[in-house]
């Protein structure tokens, strides 16, 4: 396995800008080694990469899985950081459950709406 990589490499990996591995370097989630003007990512830079990326995708914070993230290494590390990995996910879920309850609502309310309409429509025909 590889030991280090540029920034463009983990880019192209990841499907992301060097912008946005820039923007997680100035919040402090990434610390690659410079050699002159360049970056030069470690493997675990790569693994907080992928991880911040899962964050996103699941829907948490940044914060929240920057906190998660820290937690590697630590002595109950995993254990606490499953935990509230568990708990992030049931609080996400909640609030997505919501947002559909909410969308069938108003999907509901738009269908009644275009119902009332093309049967108005059908009279003025």
């Amino acid at each position: 396995m590889k030991q280090t990589y540029s920034i463009s490499e983990l880019a192209k990996e990841f499907g992301v800008t060097t912008r946005t591995i820039r923007f997680y370097e100035e919040k402090g989630y990434l610390a690659p080694r410079r050699e002159g003007t360049r970056r030069i990512y470690r493997q675990a830079d790569r693994t907080q990469l992928r991880l911040i990326l899962r964050g996103k995708r699941l829907g948490l914070s940044l914060d929240d899985t920057a906190e998660m993230i820290q937690m590697y290494g630590s002595p109950q590390g995993n254990r606490k950081q499953l935990e509230i990995f568990v708990s992030r996910i049931e609080e996400k879920r909640a609030e997505l459950e919501r947002k559909r309850r909410d969308l069938e609502v108003m999907l509901n309310d738009l269908q009644s709406v275009e119902e009332k309409c093309h049967m108005v429509l059908a009279e003025i025909r």
